[in-house]
């Protein structure tokens, strides 16, 4: 079965997909959209998130934005071949135009576009403001729609809903494969519904905008490694991403970019069956593996700024679990309960043996482990939960650089953690215009990147961006892609 009746195809109902396919139709196309999930299931990882956006106003991203994305931006590329980056993208040498590292020009483009993406939402009712998050404190600025992500799904998709003539939503319906014609230029995509019938999708447009591939156990397993097997989407919405925007794109020429062995990292409660039930307030306590053992320091800087480094060591563990220990004196940081999103209640006792007993670790190496931290906590003067205190322990390996206090008053709580997986950071590399860029540094013609099917991070995630990269990128592509519908050739 074949369809041709669609300017654009977008790929994906997330808030990349969503914002791809009504900005394209705002400009004259007629789309389709493919989305795997049933529809009120619709909406990926962004129906599940809260949705901060690196912002310290509607009118500008926060001051540390560019410089953020700087220092994780690829590695040690080549100065020889990435000096050429200031030329125009045109006189630009190919093998840097494929580079796998993000293009500065592409990130002032979304710090600049990000404001106009706010504003377009707005239009659709969306509300935002500075909401409380899950840290005490942090560290940069963010702000949110009001209602999280599932407002954004909820506003778009009821636009989308209400214009049957300009918009066909194919729910249940997975891409497979890219159609290209004899020139290379995109021809279509090949889907699969219910029942494995095939679908054919035929136009000379198409968005990938289904996410990463932290749902695909295959994939992960391919670029993360062994220890994928302890980790699992931060929400429902991401066992829906399986990466195939990423490998359609990638069987095409694609060039990569993004750090492919990487994810957004959180640690959170493995019992809990709540939408990202993080725990954050470990640095108050200290981090134990199952084998009773310290593995890290558990407070290197404010929490909002490391939480994904400690969620990747707590992954590296033997079994991929740790547990955050407390006495009774976390009950002295003011509002501790808004760094835990978990409902389930913590592990409790009225003494570390039992403590022990209680999270099935190793005792004797535990009760040691608590006796070496203790007696390295010189000092509890000073300390201030709010912001970094320098209150470390002394002559302890690994040290913990603040927030220092023995742990000796019972009762005794634990919760235990593993690290979720919000989205991979492993893509393709897109231009300004979220137009796919190939292995040779040319466009694949009609081909567009939104959201984290556009590889744009390394190494540590530049928090609160994702949404709103996504917001930017899809408007890019479904914008570009509308214009192109009708040019010649």
């Amino acid at each position: 079965m074949d369809r041709d009746d669609f300017d654009v195809i977008v790929v994906g109902c997330g808030i990349a997909g969503l914002s791809a396919a009504i900005t394209a139709q705002e400009n004259g196309a007629r789309v389709a959209i493919l989305e795997r999930a049933p529809k009120d299931e619709r909406g990926g990882n962004t129906r599940y998130t809260e949705s901060f956006w690196r912002m310290k106003s509607e009118d500008a991203v926060s001051e540390d934005f560019e410089d953020r994305f700087a220092a994780n931006a690829g590695g040690w590329p080549d100065p020889g071949i990435v000096r050429d980056a200031v030329r125009d993208r045109e006189d630009q040498p190919a093998v840097l135009r494929a580079l796998g590292m993000v293009d500065p020009n592409l990130i002032a483009t979304i710090a600049d576009e990000a404001p106009k993406a706010l504003k377009w939402l707005k239009g659709f009712g969306i509300k935002f403001d500075f909401l409380p998050l899950y840290f005490l404190s942090q560290s940069t600025t963010r702000m949110g729609p009001i209602g999280g992500g599932l407002a954004l799904i909820e506003a778009l998709g009821a636009y989308v809903d209400a214009r049957p003539e300009d918009f066909e939503v194919f729910y249940e319906t997975g891409a497979r494969d890219l159609i290209l014609d004899d020139d290379g230029a995109i021809a279509g995509v090949n889907a699969v519904r219910r029942a494995n019938k095939q679908i054919a999708f035929r136009g000379r447009n198409v968005i990938l905008a289904s996410g990463g591939y932290q749902g695909n156990q295959e994939m992960l397993s391919r670029y993360v490694g062994p220890q994928a097997q302890f980790i699992r989407p931060v929400s429902r919405g991401g066992h829906y991403n399986r990466g195939e925007g990423v490998r359609m794109a990638l069987s095409v020429g694609a060039a990569p970019c993004g750090d492919f062995s990487s994810f957004h990292a959180q640690p959170v409660d493995p019992r809990s069956t709540d939408v990202e039930p993080v725990v954050l307030n470990y640095s108050y306590g200290i981090l134990v593996n199952d084998a009773g053992q310290r593995f890290t320091d558990e407070a290197p800087g404010m929490v909002d700024a490391t939480y994904e480094e400690v969620a990747r060591l707590i992954m590296a563990q033997p079994h991929g679990i740790a547990f955050a220990v407390f006495d009774s004196k976390l009950d002295e940081v003011e509002n501790w309960p808004v760094t835990v999103r978990s409902r389930v209640p913590p592990i409790q006792a009225e003494s570390l043996s039992e403590l022990a007993n209680a999270m099935d670790v190793d005792a004797r190496n535990f009760l040691a482990t608590m006796d070496a931290y203790n007696r390295a906590c010189t000092a509890s003067d000073g300390f201030d939960p709010l912001q970094t205190d320098g209150l470390s322990t002394t002559g302890l390996a690994p040290r913990k650089s603040h927030w220092a206090r023995p742990i000796s008053q019972g009762p005794f709580r634990a919760w235990p953690m593993i690290c979720s997986n919000c989205f991979t950071f492993g893509g393709v590399k897109i231009d300004e215009r979220a137009r796919v860029i190939n292995a040779e540094g040319d466009t694949i013609p009609g081909l567009y990147a939104a959201g984290e099917v556009a590889g744009i991070y390394y190494r540590v995630y530049t928090g609160a961006t994702s949404v709103m990269r996504g917001a930017v990128t899809g408007r890019l592509a479904g914008g570009d892609a509308a214009l192109r519908r009708n040019a010649p050739g």
